[in-house]
């Protein structure tokens, strides 16, 4: 009864979404009000009844109702509750919900507010995000629906079916599968909600992009409506691939947080497009400046987004991150290929109205070196793009598949990473309008300075002569001494005019301008994230071997002896291989660490947790491969020592921080001016400036 309930919930959203679609159509082109408010209320109905179904979804995990053919492939009796719940989205079917969910839920968001001067974008916007709702619960409904059940025939064959087949009866399997071992990482139950949360929060601005192209709003009062959208997309997305990698490092047991898998790739190309975005917009805040730019990079994002969860779900690419081969793949497709002609259909027809507000007159002034910023980020797009389809294409054309692997993306990509950082410095530097290789250089010659004495630092005190760990290494460290050098000249200026220590004066500085500064600290921690990936990309060693109790391994300093190891079953249903082993370095015992191999019975896969020593200079990281039931046989580890990858991390939580301080909402920023291009008039007159 419940599964029936749900899945005629999910019908009548799907309706609804259908409804919100023509009557915002047919309110814009009669110009009837009344219809289009129909369909703001229709989409936001949306919500109540996705949250219904999801909940129902929900009852039937964590109440063990394995007729349900979901809940068994991705629950079991021995799950805690908290899997259980999280298990919405360890599973195709499942994740599509949530993902209409999260969909519904920022359309109705985004349409309460004000629309008082904006209301020529309202019925685009919830046309845009309606079609995108009614794709993904329409896949639900026709192609993965969650709410099927088991019958069994006459002839005793278990058949999956929403609706009995003829003479056959329920049939209930007395346990579930259980989720995947992997998916029960606490990193991985976090990781799916955070890199759809970025996903869909991108719609919204591509929403309000459409409803500019349609309305011949030229202006950058889209681009205003949704600054803060655009952040907290890429918050989520940045948190959902770092969340991605720690669960990479924790429980795949490969020693790395990254390995250039397709999917990977697919979640990070909406990162470098929209990151891209995020860049480009205040230009044409600032200048009136890269509008085609504007337009066209949050297009491709959208369609990225759309392609990444494609990749994932259609079953087109072999990872450790997709789900099984699916028959959602050409319904996917298809709307790709018609969300992404229609915008770009739209964009030509506007081209004119997109010109700049003003000339670029200098090569280093800041717009050209955003620009710049924006070539770099859409080369390493374009490289990860062709690394993903090229085994694609191959195959059609070949019947054979090659594999792109990581030599490959970090050749190709090393590069312009490199140049990435060193302009994430520099580009603060310049000037709008105009800038000289004078002005920049008086700018930076104390900040290159300190870098270079950075550098000597790490060749003698840390012993590196490797030639692109040392290049690296100065691009980071002149980019944050330059950021640091910023920060403190400000500071110092408004300390010395307001009478204020200079902790106070920074701190008065960012209330005043928040997104300047919650950029320079999201600067800052790409620099200490680039500082992890160099430590671990350059310098991880690694050994592996078989010794008996009491024998050692040595790696990166290290000493590493097997002191012991138990096997034992577990009350969860899982049989626990644990070893204990000593680290030792120069001669002083840092402790143990417990190594381990988890085999569950219900989805008979292992689970391998390695042992980790972490500290900010490195990780040793343990791996129990093998073992014998007597000791004294011996048991194989495989060691990894990773230099500096724990500052990747902390880079992370800097992160976090930033965008939080670089999104944290101004007094009253709806009465903010908009700049109009000159003889075009503007489409509302905005209020006073508080």
């Amino acid at each position: 009864m419940f599964a029936d309930f749900g899945y005629g919930i999910l019908i009548i959203s799907f309706l609804l979404a259908i409804y919100a679609i023509g009557a915002a159509i047919y309110g814009y082109t009669s110009k009837s009000q009344k219809w289009v408010e129909s369909s703001r209320l229709a989409m936001q109905l949306t919500f109540p009844l996705i949250s219904l179904a999801a909940l129902t979804l929900i009852y039937l995990l964590v109440t063990d109702q394995y007729h349900v053919a979901f809940v068994y492939e991705v629950t079991s009796r021995s799950m805690p509750m908290y899997l259980k719940i999280t298990a919405l989205w360890g599973g195709q079917s499942g994740s599509l919900v949530f993902w209409g969910w999260l969909m519904s839920a920022f359309a109705t968001a985004v349409t309460l507010r004000k629309w008082d001067r904006d209301q020529e974008f309202l019925p685009w916007v919830v046309v845009v995000s309606s079609v995108t709702l009614a794709f993904f619960i329409g896949l639900v409904i026709f192609y993965e629906n969650p709410f099927v059940k088991y019958w069994q025939t006459i002839s005793g064959e278990v058949i999956s079916a929403m609706l009995a087949p003829a003479g056959a009866i329920p049939f209930t399997p007395p346990d579930g599968r259980g989720l995947n071992p992997l998916l029960r990482h606490p990193g991985m139950v976090i990781h799916p909600p955070m890199l759809y949360l970025g996903f869909v929060s991108f719609v919204i601005p591509f929403a309000f992009a459409i409803a500019a192209l349609v309305t011949g709003r030229t202006d950058d009062r889209w681009i205003r409506i949704t600054r803060r959208w655009t952040i907290v997309a890429w918050l989520f997305l940045s948190l959902g691939l770092v969340l991605g990698g720690r669960w990479a490092y924790d429980v795949l047991g490969w020693g790395g947080y990254w390995g250039w898998d397709p999917v990977e790739i697919a979640a990070f190309m909406p990162w470098l497009s929209g990151t891209a975005f995020l860049h480009s917009v205040m230009i044409q805040e600032k200048r009136g400046m890269l509008k085609y730019w504007n337009m066209i990079l949050i297009i491709v994002t959208y369609a990225l987004v759309i392609f990444g969860t494609f990749l994932t779900r259609s079953g087109v690419l072999s990872s450790v991150h997709a789900f099984a081969q699916s028959a959602i793949g050409p319904s996917f497709f298809i709307f790709i290929g018609f969300t992404f002609v229609t915008s770009v259909a739209l964009l030509i027809y506007r081209w004119e109205d997109l010109k700049s507000e003003a000339q670029m007159t200098s090569l280093l002034s800041r717009e050209a070196l955003f620009l710049l910023n924006n070539l770099l980020f859409m080369s390493i797009l374009v490289v990860c793009f062709w690394g993903v389809i090229f085994p694609l294409i191959s195959e059609l054309a070949t019947g054979q598949k090659v594999t792109v692997g990581p030599p490959f993306y970090e050749r190709a990509t090393g590069p312009l990473f490199a140049a990435l950082v060193l302009l994430m410095g520099i580009a603060p530097l310049s000037a709008w309008g105009h800038s000289t290789l004078k002005t920049l250089g008086k700018a930076m010659w104390k900040p290159l300075i300190v870098a270079l004495v950075a550098l000597l630092a790490v060749v003698f005190v840390a012993g590196i002569h490797e030639p692109y760990a040392l290049v690296g290494f100065f691009v980071i460290f002149a980019s944050a001494s330059i950021t640091l050098y910023e920060f403190w000249r400000a500071a110092r200026a408004r300390g010395h005019a307001q009478h204020e220590n200079l902790l106070l004066a920074l701190w008065r500085l960012a209330g005043r301008n928040r997104r300047r500064y919650g950029g320079y600290l999201i600067h800052l921690s790409i620099v200490f994230m680039a500082i992890g990936i160099i430590g671990i990309e350059m310098f991880q060693t690694e050994t592996q071997g078989t010794i008996a109790q009491g024998q050692s391994l040595k790696l990166g300093g290290y000493v590493i002896t097997y002191k012991d190891l138990a096997v034992f079953d577990t009350a969860d249903n899982r049989n626990v291989a644990r070893a204990v082993v000593g680290i030792e370095r120069d001669g002083q015992f840092l402790g143990d660490l417990h190594p381990r191999r988890d085999y569950f019975y219900e989805s008979q896969q292992p689970m391998t947790i390695p042992g980790v020593r972490s500290t900010m200079a490195d990780d040793l990281y343990i791996i129990l491969v093998d073992w014998q039931p007597i000791l004294s046989t011996g048991a194989t580890f495989k060691i990894y020592h990773n230099p500096l990858v724990n500052w990747l991390w902390l880079g992370a939580i800097m992160m976090i921080l930033g965008s939080v301080v670089a999104a944290w909402p101004d007094k009253d920023p709806e009465y903010l001016p908009v700049r109009v291009r000159r003889g075009q008039k503007a489409a509302y007159q905005p209020g006073p400036v508080k």
